[in-house]
Order: structure tokens, then sequence, then C-alpha cells
């Protein structure tokens, strides 16, 4: 979000299977003729200085990632050839108890990152994880496979997190999540910002505002350098997905902010998906082609949480009324309109249709729920880039929530860089219509809700009783505790971004009961 003033890889990721399968030999291991691999290179400096992490964990898996960077910020550092990398799951954090090993290539094609997704393991426990290649050895990673499909899960802890303009601040929240009690995280977009410098604030972007694939390559390296950051990816497996900032502000589908040609924002796009992927945790069926990628899906814990994961970027119709804070044109209440597209839609119906979940949590970008910004009576005004710019897509998720009734829908939400409860409902402008389900919205890491805007939106809390809950001060993240019978949500905050030191502390807390949405004060 950005506020008004006012303030082919596929086939060379076939190919790098079949190399796999190959096998390796010491020193320069020649799995083709044409794609020599080696095994043990030296780097200018350390090759792990980006990192480790896991994701989308499953009951018997989860992805490992890493990147070879001896200099990050420059392109890696790499030599322009392919890499053995080698990788180890044990059961304790010494990594005496091996349970899986196994080696894969780190390619020029993808920044010499690797995306390990490890099977045969067990559900619903602990693992720890390493790389190595040569003589050096990464960090060390904890990750967490989910539950059974079937098994009654009793209890998930997980945070929820957006929004991390590295300019803006420091990333203090990631500091204290990391020592949180949780079984994952989930980041609902803003990983990075395109921006260029801005030097009102305690750190600098490393680069103009970035285009090219090398551009987005160093950006995300810039930010994996955060030591907090590390921590937190090494702490839990993530479950991702993106927003605008990943590309550009406010982009929809092919249409982008600023005034490029289609021909150079298609490339940027697929610059900047490529990227995303190289430093994701994610699988191979993510993988980019060209500009389009593969991210909405699914992931279950047991019969206690299913999350249905949207990308409402990559899919959505351009935002109507020239975008931005104003009245509603005709063009919003569009049938046509759409934030995902019609086939994701339909998977999304499908699958809360068939989820035996307790706990169905939508995990996704924009705020879903109706917010008038002005308190007049006679006035209504929206910010068009969220769904109350798409409102007959909205009507058409509330309208099956009202009548499938799938178990517990809890969206969950980033963006706006603020804190936010809702109550939503069947008819917004009705607060004696049926309450559908409830959103949460978590504040930003480190991204600034301009304080001018704070008195304005609590002046307009009056005219939409939905919404429960506000605070723009604060930066932090969302924890989450669900059993099967109560989901509370705790707004977790930082005392400041701009001291390292900074303390945590617990805005506020809601709880949802099981069969009941909507959201209370605990």
């Amino acid at each position: 979000m950005k506020f008004p003033q006012n303030g082919s890889l596929l086939n060379h990721w076939k190919r790098r299977d079949f190399l796999i399968g190959a096998g390796f030999a010491t020193g320069l291991a020649v799995t083709s003729q044409w794609s020599p691999a080696i095994a043990r290179p030296r780097f200018s400096d350390y090759p792990f200085r980006l990192g480790v992490a896991s994701g989308d964990p499953l009951p018997d898996g989860v992805v490992l990632w890493t990147r070879l960077a001896p200099n990050p910020l420059n392109g890696g550092g790499m030599p322009p050839e392919n890499i053995v990398v080698r990788w180890e799951v044990a059961l304790d954090e010494k990594m005496r108890r091996v349970v899986q090993k196994g080696r894969t290539l780190a390619t020029p094609d993808l920044a010499h990152s690797v995306h390990v997704d490890v099977r045969g393991l067990n559900p619903d426990r602990w693992y720890w994880y390493q790389f190595r290649v040569g003589n050096e050895v990464s960090p060390i990673g904890r990750t967490r496979t989910a539950p059974s499909f079937r098994r009654t899960a009793q209890q998930l802890n997980f945070a929820f997190v957006s929004c991390q303009d590295w300019q803006n601040g420091y990333y203090t929240a990631y500091q204290h999540l990391a020592e949180e009690d949780l079984d994952l995280v989930v980041h609902v977009g803003d990983y990075i910002y395109e921006y260029g410098p801005q030097t009102t604030g305690p750190r600098q972007h490393n680069s103009p505002e970035i285009v090219t694939l090398a551009d987005y390559r160093n950006r995300y390296a810039l930010y994996k350098t955060d030591a907090n950051l590390q921590a937190a990816h090494a702490a839990f497996p993530w479950i991702v997905t993106w927003d605008d900032h990943e590309v550009e502000n406010n982009y929809a589908n092919l249409t982008p902010e600023e005034n490029q040609s289609p021909e150079a924002f298609v490339a940027r796009r697929a610059n900047a998906y490529q990227a995303y992927y190289e430093h994701m945790p994610l699988r191979a069926s993510s993988l980019p082609n060209g500009p389009d990628m593969q991210l909405y899906r699914r992931l279950t814990f047991g019969n206690l949480a299913e999350f249905h994961v949207l990308d409402t970027r990559q899919y959505r119709t351009v935002q109507p009324c020239d975008d931005g804070l104003k009245p509603r044109c005709p063009a919003a209440l569009d049938e046509n309109a759409t934030m995902t597209g019609t086939e994701q839609e339909q998977w999304l119906f499908q699958g809360l249709d068939k989820s035996r979940s307790r706990w169905n949590v939508i995990a996704q970008q924009t705020m879903l729920a109706q917010f008038d910004f002005d308190p007049r009576p006679e006035v209504a005004v929206f910010n068009m880039d969220q769904w109350d710019g798409y409102v007959a897509a909205r009507n058409r998720l509330l309208n099956f929530l009202q009548h499938r009734q799938p178990s517990n829908p809890v969206v969950i939400t980033g963006d706006i860089h603020s804190s936010w409860v809702h109550d939503l409902k069947a008819d917004f402008d009705n607060p004696a219509s049926a309450t559908v389900g409830t959103e949460f919205i978590c504040t930003s890491i480190s991204s600034d809700f301009p304080s001018q805007f704070i008195a304005p939106v609590q002046a307009a809390l009056s005219a939409n009783p939905h919404t429960k809950f506000f605070d723009g001060a604060f930066r932090g993240y969302v924890r989450c505790r669900l059993t099967p019978q109560r989901w509370q949500s705790d707004f977790r905050i930082v005392s400041t971004i701009t001291n390292r030191n900074a303390s945590i502390s617990t805005l506020a807390s809601f709880v949802v009961e099981n069969g009941q949405p909507g959201a209370q004060r605990a």
C-alpha cells in the first residue's frame, strides 16, 4: 500500500532434476557434457550470508531453502556454474540424529538458490536442518511438519506478518517473533519494497527503484541480510504470499502504477516473480513461467485448520475510479471486476466447501471488510485498492460464506500498516445483517502508517459498527492460538522501530468462539 500524500525456467527445472538424479563425484562432477557441477567450490566469503528457511509444511515433509551468496548485494558473487549442495535433516538441534539427507544443485539460472522438497518425515514434530557446500556449513534451521490430515489436532500456534519496508525502520518485531512459541509464520505480502533510497529513514535501499532481475535479486538479498529476519526464518516454517511491492505499488495484473509500456511491465513482472521464487521456501509447483506464477494454494493442519492462501494481485482487474481514497464510481460495482480471477475464486469456493477443518483461514492481502473513511452520513469514501473497489466480488464471497457455511471462516490480512478487527457482515450497510466471518488485520513489521490519518480513521469508526478495533500507531505482528473451541489473536507490538533494543507487549487480544462468527475482546 502507498498512502496518498498528505500525507524457459520450467525446462531448466526438468533438466535440473535429471542432473541431480545422475549422481555426483568429488571435485568436478560432470553430470552432462554441457552442465558440469562443482562439488568443492572456493568462495570469496561465507556463502550462506542470507541464512536458511523452510516453508509450506505437509504431514510428511517441508521445503528447505537457502541461497549461495558470498557477495549478496552485488549479484551474489558466485561463478556461473552449477554447485553441489548437501543437505541434512535431523531430530536434534546438534544435527547428530540425521534422518534424511541428500544433494541438490544450486544453479546460476536461479541465482544459486535451492529449494529441497523433503519427504518421508513424520507428522507433527520438530526437525532441524543444515546445508553444506564444499567445506562451508550453513546455520542450523528448525522446522515442523503438519499434523496428519485426519488427526484430531488440539492446538496450533502461528503468527502472521506483512509490510517490512527496510528503509522505514529496524525489524525489531522479528527479533521477538523468533522467541515466540509458534508452529509456523504466515507472511501475507510486501516482503520487499521496490522504491529507491529515501534518506529520512534509519537505513536506505541499495539502488534506485528496481526493475531488472539483477535489481530484484539484490533487493531481496539486502532484506535477507537482516539478522532478525534470518532468525525468524530459521525458527519456524513459513507460508508466504505476495502483495504489490514485490513488483510495484498497486499494480493490478498486467497494469502498472507508473507509466510503463505493456512490454516493459511484463518483463518487470517476470523479473520480480523469478526473484520472489528464488528467495522463498516454495515448491517447484510455484516455479515461474515468465510473468506467470502459481502461488495460491492450500495447506492443512490435521482437522484443526486449513489455510487457503490467496493471490489478489496477479489476476485482479484494474482498480476502479482511478484508484485511491474516494467515493465509489459505477466501476466499483462491476459484476466482472475481480480480485482473484474466476479460476482462483472457484478454487477457493470449492476448497471451503470440501473443507473438514474446524477453522478455515483465508490468508490474503488487502482489507476485505467495508470501511467508510468519512464519518459524515451524506458522504462515503472508500479505498479502491481494497475489496471496497470490488464490491461484486466481495459479495460473491460473503454470500458463499452465508449460504454454504464453511466451518469458522477467519480472514487474515496485511497491507494497510495498521491493526484492525472486523466482523464480516452479509450486508455491511445493515448492521443487523448476519455476521458470516471474522477478519484480523496485522500491522506492519516496519512500514509506516502516517500519523495524520490516525485521527480521521478513529473518527470514522462510529460509521462502521462492524469494525471492532483499530490502531495505527504501532508496528508488530499478530499471534494466533487455535484450539477446537477457540481462536485467540494477540496484537503484539514493539515500542519502536528506530531502536534495535525495542521491547514487545500485547496491545489487545480478541477471541472467536467455535460456531460463533465475529470477534470479542478478550
